[in-house]
């Protein structure tokens, strides 16, 4: 079956009316959200046009800048490196850490801006891979396979880099954005690589499976939760959910789950390609099975991401000890606040 390539108005137009309808309640943020895709759009256009000379500066002034307004995102990444390096580290080395984390960051919203204007050629200079062949075996098996990645280094990457051959044909699962201009902004720009982009809803496993019949490769950031209806696993050392997409579209489709993660180096893209998640189904329940080997994807994972650990762009609660570490340091932020307006 043919993946249907329908205009962006007709495959959006519903989810994006509803997220205008929730926005358009508000002047305020209508002008908000106005000036944000705004500022966005010129910012992108700046970058691309900027010479590369100054982009390091940029980067670490958007980090300085960051870390010191972001202050719950920072508790959050301190957080999630200390349980990644499994000790306490000392205060001034998780300090530039975090800054560090901020950082890549900042490089990977620079690289998705300028990523627009690169020709294949500079793409193909800019990339290296390992393990490569894990993905073209499963591609050749006439089933689309499932590339799995956290949000790591420079995620965008994989797919643009396959692009690159005509042979082959490259579908993204993406995380609609608010406002809706925004999302639409960097939806067109997805599509003007070639990719076919299908946004996270209802409709997603439908399209995926479509995608992966007319054997295109299927890219999947799927480390984090986002639905809120993902399946338990360990990670980490402590217990949280993960989305169960890839193991069941590929139990169900046949398809082999590849993990990758694309590593940002000093002027380049590094991406390590691992050897397909073993899939079985067994006699027990479809559950089980699905359980077991996103257990087994989210152990690759935590070997990804112990690599560079600064790269992995995960600032939002993931554990259910984030949630109450971040009600406990909002609470001591207004009782803090409070104290500095007592006369």
């Amino acid at each position: 079956m043919a993946l249907p390539h329908a205009s962006a108005s007709l495959r959006y137009g519903s989810k994006l009316q509803k997220i205008q309808a929730h926005y358009r309640r508000s002047k305020l943020n209508v002008r908000k959200f106005s000036i944000a895709v705004t500022a966005y759009r010129v910012g992108s256009y700046l970058l691309r046009r900027i010479p590369r000379i100054w982009l390091n500066p940029i980067q670490r002034f958007s980090a300085y800048l960051a870390t010191g307004v972001a202050k719950e995102k920072k508790m959050l990444v301190g957080r999630h490196l200390s349980r990644i390096y499994s000790e306490d580290l000392p205060p001034e080395q998780l300090k530039r850490k975090i800054h560090q984390t901020f950082e890549t960051y900042a490089r990977y919203w620079i690289d998705s801006a300028r990523i627009q204007d690169l020709t294949d050629f500079e793409i193909d200079s800019g990339f290296t891979v390992e393990g490569f062949e894990h993905i073209e075996n499963a591609w050749q098996t006439g089933v689309g396979p499932i590339l799995a990645l956290p949000h790591l280094g420079g995620w965008e990457w994989a797919g643009r880099w396959l692009i690159c051959s005509p042979k082959y044909k490259v579908s993204v699962v993406v995380e609609e954005q608010s406002p809706p201009e925004l999302f639409q902004f960097l939806m067109k720009y997805r599509e003007g690589f070639g990719m076919n982009v299908i946004p996270l809803g209802p409709s997603a496993g439908r399209q995926v499976i479509e995608a992966l019949k007319a054997n295109h490769v299927v890219c999947l950031l799927c480390d984090r939760d986002i639905e809120g209806n993902g399946i338990e696993v360990d990670f980490f050392g402590e217990k949280t959910t993960v989305p169960a997409g890839p193991a069941t579209l590929a139990l169900r489709t046949g398809a082999h789950v590849v993990p990758v993660a694309v590593y940002q180096r000093e002027n380049s893209h590094h991406a390590v390609v691992c050897p397909p998640i073993e899939l079985k189904r067994t006699k027990g329940r479809f559950r089980d099975d699905i359980a077991k080997a996103t257990q087994d994807l989210v152990y690759v994972f935590e070997d990804l991401i112990r690599e560079a650990p600064e790269q992995w762009h995960l600032m939002q609660p993931n554990w259910k000890s984030d949630y109450e570490a971040l009600e406990s340091f909002r609470l001591q932020r207004k009782n803090s606040l409070k104290f500095e307006k007592t006369p």
